[in-house]
């Protein structure tokens, strides 16, 4: 089913991509489309907090958690999985629409409010060609710009990747690490 507004969006002819952030996926299913690399669980964003030298002096002595967790609701939690670059901004409108129906009415703006707000935080960007593995998307990964510490359990998040995109990264980004290793 094409959408009328799709092919007159801005985005048309767009592949919208998340950028590098610490990821993953919580709790049980819920509405998902059958696409490769959608779960329908919840996502959970963790991004460090970046202090100046007044602030990590009172972060210490208020006990200021040092990272952000942004949860997604299920609408953006499906928009996230959706945006790994392979896939055109009308598909993911239509993939939108096929799972929300009227929530989601009209499906074009408001997938595309979506991806604008997670563009104005730095998490998600649009490409013009489908992405091509330059940097790392998939789930339960530390960006190279953050130090997250390991989370100590609390939460059981999901990070096995869904889709081949997700794979390849993961693999490229593990033996990255295991050439830093034995370099040093």
């Amino acid at each position: 089913m094409n959408l009328a507004d799709a092919d007159d969006h801005q985005y048309s002819g767009f592949f919208p991509c998340r950028l590098p952030v610490w990821w993953g996926r919580v709790g049980s299913v819920g509405p998902h489309c059958i696409a490769e690399g959608v779960s329908g669980k919840k996502i959970v964003l963790r991004i460090e907090k970046r202090f100046t030298r007044f602030e990590k002096i009172l972060a210490k002595v208020l006990r200021a958690p040092r990272e952000v967790r942004r949860p997604l609701d299920e609408m953006n939690s499906m928009l996230w999985e959706l945006c790994d670059g392979s896939r055109s901004f009308q598909a993911i409108c239509e993939h939108m629409n096929e799972v929300f129906k009227e929530d989601i009415a009209p499906a074009v703006d408001r997938t595309a409010s979506g991806i604008d707000a997670l563009k104005s935080r730095n998490l998600m960007t649009v490409l013009h060609e489908p992405f091509a593995g330059k940097w790392n998307i998939g789930p339960g990964i530390t960006p190279s710009n953050q130090s997250l510490r390991q989370d100590n359990g609390n939460i059981p998040y999901d990070v096995e990747p869904r889709s081949e995109a997700e794979r390849h990264v993961i693999q490229v980004t593990h033996k990255e690490a295991q050439l830093d290793v034995q370099s040093e």
